[in-house]
C-alpha cells in the first residue's frame, strides 16, 4: 500500500524470452517460497513478459544471436537498523517517487526522501544479494508509533472515525516502491512475506494503507476502476473511512472497461478490503483508495505462501 503515486503501473516489461534451453542456475532462496505461478495468479499472466513489439525489435537487430535469460538475482529481506540504511530507503524513494515519477516531495540536496513519519517507522529493505543494493522497500508504522506521532499519515486523507477503534492492532504501510530494473513479482512478493513476518511476530492484525492510482487521463480510470469494485471487495459498512478531498466521481466517465494496477489486483486477490471513494492528491495528482488487510481475511490459496499455514 502505498501513499504517493503507484510504481508499479508498468510491471509487464521484463526480460526477453529464451532461445534454446537455458543453463541451469542456483535456486533463489525465496524459489519455494515466490514460485512463478504465484506471481501470475496475483498479478496476470502479462507480468513477466515482454510485449511483442519489444521481442520483434529485438530480434531485428540481432537476429543471428541467440537471446539468453538474465539470471534472477537473490533477495534478502532485512529491516533497517541504523540512520545509514534508512537513508538506502529514501534514497531508492527519492529516486522512483521524484526522479522517475515526478512527484513534488520537498527538496533534498542528498536526494532523499524525508518526511515526519520516518522516524518513527520500521523500514522494510529488500537487497539483492549479489551487489547488497536496496531494491525494494516499504514503511511501517507500528499502533506505539503512531500514538507517539498522534496520527496516521492516512489521517491528512482521510476521516478515519469508524476505524478508531482498530487503531491498537494495526499497522500502516507506505512509500512502496521497487527499483525499475528490479519490477518483478519475485521482489514485490517479498516485500510482502517480509511484512507477513513482521505482523506474526509482533502480534499484529491489521495493516492499512493508502493505494494510489495515477491520474494522467484526468481521474477516468481511476473513477471506473473505483466503480467496478464488487461487494465483496468492499470492507464492512462500520469500516468505512471518508476523503476529505474525494475525487468528483459525478464529474467523469466512471463506466470504462478497466483493469486494476499490478499492486492493486494482488490486495484484492489476497484478500484485502476497499474501505473508501477515492481521495484526490492534488499535490501528486493521484487517486488514492484506502485499504485494509487483515491477516485473518488473507485468501487461504496464498496463506501458506505468506504465513505459512
Amino acid at each position: 500500500m502505498s501513499d504517493i503515486p503507484n510504481p508499479f503501473a508498468a510491471l509487464d516489461m521484463f526480460g526477453p524470452r529464451l532461445k534454446g534451453k537455458p543453463k541451469k542456475s542456483k535456486l533463489s532462496p525465496f524459489k519455494k517460497l515466490l514460485p512463478k505461478k504465484l506471481a501470475k495468479k496475483l498479478f496476470g499472466k502479462k507480468f513477466a513478459t515482454k510485449t511483442r513489439n519489444q521481442l520483434i525489435s529485438v530480434e531485428e537487430v540481432v537476429p543471428t544471436v541467440a537471446i539468453v535469460k538474465a539470471k534472477k538475482p537473490g533477495l534478502q529481506i532485512t529491516w533497517a537498523s541504523n540512520s545509514s540504511e534508512i537513508k538506502e530507503a529514501q534514497r531508492l524513494r527519492y529516486k522512483v517517487f521524484a526522479e522517475e515519477m515526478g512527484a513534488n516531495l520537498a527538496a533534498s540536496s542528498e536526494g532523499l526522501d524525508v518526511d515526519e513519519f520516518d522516524a518513527y517507522c520500521d523500514h522494510l529493505l529488500i537487497r539483492d544479494q549479489e551487489t547488497l543494493k536496496v531494491v525494494g522497500t516499504y514503511r511501517v508504522l507500528p499502533p506505539h508509533k503512531a500514538q507517539e506521532i498522534g496520527r496516521l499519515y492516512s489521517d491528512s486523507e482521510f476521516d478515519l472515525t469508524r476505524l478508531n477503534h482498530l487503531r491498537p492492532k494495526m499497522v500502516e504501510l507506505g512509500r512502496s516502491c521497487v527499483h525499475a530494473d528490479y519490477r518483478s513479482g519475485a521482489v514485490i512478493m517479498a516485500l510482502w512475506s517480509g511484512l507477513a513476518q513482521y505482523m506474526q511476530k509482533h502480534g499484529y492484525e491489521i495493516m492499512l494503507g493508502c493505494a494510489s492510482i495515477p491520474m494522467g487521463d484526468g481521474g477516468h480510470f481511476a473513477a471506473s476502476l473505483y466503480n467496478s469494485l464488487s461487494n465483496d471487495q468492499m470492507a464492512p459498512v462500520e469500516n468505512h473511512a471518508f476523503p476529505k478531498l474525494p475525487l468528483p466521481l459525478d464529474k467523469l466517465n466512471g463506466g470504462l472497461e478497466v483493469e486494476p494496477p499490478p499492486l492493486i489486483k494482488g490486495y484484492l486477490k489476497l484478500g484485502a478490503k476497499i474501505c473508501s471513494a477515492p481521495a484526490w492528491d492534488p499535490d501528486f495528482n493521484t487517486a488514492d483508495l484506502l485499504t485494509m488487510m487483515r491477516l485473518s481475511d488473507i485468501n487461504p490459496r496464498y496463506a501458506k505462501h505468506f504465513l505459512g499455514q
